[in-house]
């Protein structure tokens, strides 16, 4: 009996040792990471960021009504307060073309300000609007584009006073929202499973299934002519350039990893970043053939949800709780 004992005791600690060896990431680390935490004055869940035509200039949103504003570079960021009714509005998306921005938000609400924020007034919109604002994209003097969180697409062309209508028909509850600089959008479902399509000139929106059992968790436009697309499990997957039709095959940079990847971001044509939970951080340099990780940030305690660059030399990670990071040109490529 104790022999046996001590054979089983054995398989367990083999066992024990190859999970372990599972669970280690064979991805190699990056070399220098150039993200730096920002302290921001709040713990609210931050949703977007957007810059003045100053690039010294910038406003960040989020939940709780969440309005901060920085006035060097996103180095340092001040609460401003704006008056609103007794109400928490979750602050969505946030929009600038030169000094005049947006303000989108739910429950219901639309702002915009003509002087790079020093002011904002309160844009009126329909009770019939299908859904809440979900995204603004500024587009130039008193015209911008905004959705709903049903995948409802409004434009105005006179700064608010009217809008219309770019669909028949909302496509319904929507997990994320994605806008390319020509205008077109890509649209993934609530529960992911399936994605929709839209582009100027259409009536509604164009659904398309997803290309396998693994619900999508985002999708976007690539600058370099292709779509990407973020399913459970870590997978990432690019069309074929100018082939938005045709997927090439799934990629799994971290096989043996149990987080998700949240959003993907190009900082230059060929250098891609995803973020996900639990603080990864992915980079690759060569347009997503090989990864590699970030693992100086993974001890920040948030996931990861939203990368933007605002230009190539300009960008942010967006996480939980106030959680803000910082992108710094290394001095190699500066």
């Amino acid at each position: 009996m104790y022999s046996l004992f001590k054979i089983w005791q054995q398989v367990g600690v083999l066992l024990a040792v190859v999970l372990l060896c599972i669970g280690c990431s064979s991805v190699p680390s990056v070399s220098y990471n150039p993200w730096q935490t920002v302290s921001v004055p709040t713990d609210a869940n931050l949703q977007d960021i957007a810059f003045t035509d100053n690039p010294q200039h910038g406003w960040l949103v989020g939940s709780n009504s969440t309005l901060l504003e920085t006035t060097d570079g996103g180095q340092t960021w001040q609460p401003r307060t704006l008056e609103l009714e007794d109400q928490k509005y979750l602050f969505s998306s946030v929009s600038f073309s030169g000094q005049e921005g947006w303000l989108a938000g739910e429950p219901s609400i639309l702002l915009h300000t003509t002087d790079a924020g020093k002011s904002w007034s309160r844009i009126p919109l329909s009770e019939k609007l299908p859904g809440n604002p979900n995204t603004i994209v500024a587009l130039g003097s008193q015209s911008a584009e905004m959705t709903t969180d049903v995948g409802a697409i409004y434009k105005t062309i006179d700064g608010g006073k009217t809008w219309k209508a770019m669909v028949q028909e909302a496509v319904g509850v929507l997990r994320n929202i994605a806008r390319s600089s020509d205008g077109k959008y890509l649209a993934v479902s609530a529960k992911g499973n399936f994605y929709s399509t839209w582009e100027p000139g259409q009536n509604a929106w164009l659904g398309h299934n997803r290309n396998s059992s693994r619900r999508v968790q985002n999708m976007g436009f690539g600058k370099d002519g292709r779509l990407w697309m973020l399913a459970r499990g870590g997978q990432i997957q690019f069309t074929k350039p100018e082939k938005l039709d045709e997927w090439e095959n799934a990629d799994n940079p971290e096989v043996s990893a149990s987080w998700g990847l949240l959003d993907l971001a190009y900082r230059t044509p060929e250098e891609i970043w995803v973020a996900g939970g639990s603080g990864n951080l992915l980079c690759s340099h060569d347009g997503g053939k090989t990864w590699q990780k970030d693992r100086e940030v993974e001890d920040v305690p948030s996931n990861f949800y939203k990368i933007v660059f605002l230009t190539p030399e300009q960008g942010f990670i967006i996480g939980q709780r106030g959680i803000l990071l910082k992108y710094q040109q290394p001095d190699q490529t500066a």
